[in-house]
């Protein structure tokens, strides 16, 4: 069966899943939720190829699988989601060239890949790097564009023009143009810790955990960094 023009244009295919939905199974670490949540948000793109939202909510569901797998030390799922999740961010890109979220989503899977696989920096990282450059271009208001900076510098060694202390100017200012942005408390707070400014650090993941108390990660971040 035919899909109407319009239902196309108002992306009304299929339910995207609600992007609380996607938060709050990231902040449980509720694996088999967000797959579902993706393979939900993998469909509708597919039924809606001309819909850029459509194709950004499947990214940011694969994206969202692949935090998680990392999280947990599965490398091979983070690969095999975030590699799922840049074709259709590389989808919503073509559709809509002038969003800067859309840009940002897929340098940040396209960063995703290369702590789960870093034989594949030199395939991704230019990808992750020209990407969020050009999301903060178009945006550079965004604090989760300069948050995903930030986790880029923060895993590119400083031989390769990234380093921790680029990664805590960029969580900074992520920190400044959103002070209620929990994930940039908890990315200062790892990079802080890997600076050796632990007291800093747990600071940091403390303020984290009190704008989002759900957040398993950034608990057990905080457990693992000494006081001093």
């Amino acid at each position: 069966m035919r899909v109407p023009i319009i239902c196309l244009a108002l992306a009304c295919s299929l339910p995207a899943a609600p992007a609380g939905d996607l938060l709050a199974a990231r902040d449980r670490q509720d694996r088999a939720t967000l797959e579902k949540l993706a393979r939900e948000a993998a469909a509708a793109a597919e039924k809606q190829p001309q819909a850029a939202e459509a194709q950004f909510q499947a990214a940011q569901a694969h994206f969202y699988v692949a935090e998680v797998a990392l999280e947990l030390r599965d490398r091979n799922a983070a690969r095999a989601a975030a590699e799922a999740g840049i074709q259709a961010a590389q989808r919503a890109v073509a559709l809509k060239p002038d969003s800067s979220e859309y840009h940002r989503i897929l340098g940040a899977l396209c960063g995703q890949v290369i702590p789960a696989n870093v034989l594949l920096a030199l395939k991704y990282g230019n990808c992750a790097r020209s990407s969020i450059e050009r999301a903060i271009e178009l945006n550079p208001k965004s604090s989760k564009a300069w948050l995903t900076r930030g986790v880029g510098n923060y895993y590119l060694p400083a031989s390769f023009g990234g380093g921790v202390e680029l990664a805590i100017r960029d969580f900074q200012k992520a920190i400044e143009l959103d002070p209620k942005s929990a994930e940039a408390y908890l990315w200062l707070g790892i990079a802080l810790r890997k600076a050796q400014r632990n007291a800093e650090a747990r600071k940091a993941l403390a303020k984290s955990l009190e704008l989002n108390p759900d957040r398993i990660w950034a608990k057990q971040q905080l457990d693992k960094t000494p006081a001093q």
